[in-house]
């Protein structure tokens, strides 16, 4: 039984600001599982839950695919980040014919943004303390 679901199972992980998610997708019913929660229970506002859903709403396969999520770090954008990011990569394995439309709507970019670590001598990473010329 394992080793039959090992091979219909497809793992991507994805990555934004400090989060990662691992997710794992299979043919199924549409079951859509955030680390043991649904998706609507998961995500809050409709702006992240439309862009966790939108990788599987550009290929058109809301309905047949079993969906189920590992994500942790960061918080609400960076998780659906990653995961919209790993949920297109794990997709492009399923089927290397998707790669096309998922590359389009720009579903496989890894977004690099990051916070700029502060500096010493200074309040916050480019701000700068008020200067005196006399």
């Amino acid at each position: 039984m394992s080793a039959k679901s090992k091979s219909t199972e497809f793992i991507g992980t994805g990555r934004r600001k400090t989060s990662t998610a691992r997710v794992r997708i299979k043919e199924g019913s549409g079951k859509y599982l955030i680390n043991g929660r649904d998706v609507a229970e998961y995500c809050k506002t409709e702006q992240n839950r439309r862009i966790v859903l939108s990788p599987l709403a550009t290929v058109e396969k809301t309905e047949s695919i079993d969906v189920s999520v590992n994500v942790s770090g960061g918080g609400c954008a960076g998780q659906s980040g990653a995961i919209r990011h790993g949920l297109s990569r794990a997709l492009e394995k399923m089927d290397p014919e998707l790669r096309v439309p998922l590359k389009r709507e720009g579903h496989l970019r890894r977004d690099p943004r990051k916070i700029e670590r502060k500096k010493t001598g200074q309040p916050g990473a480019r701000k700068r303390f008020q200067f005196s010329k006399r």
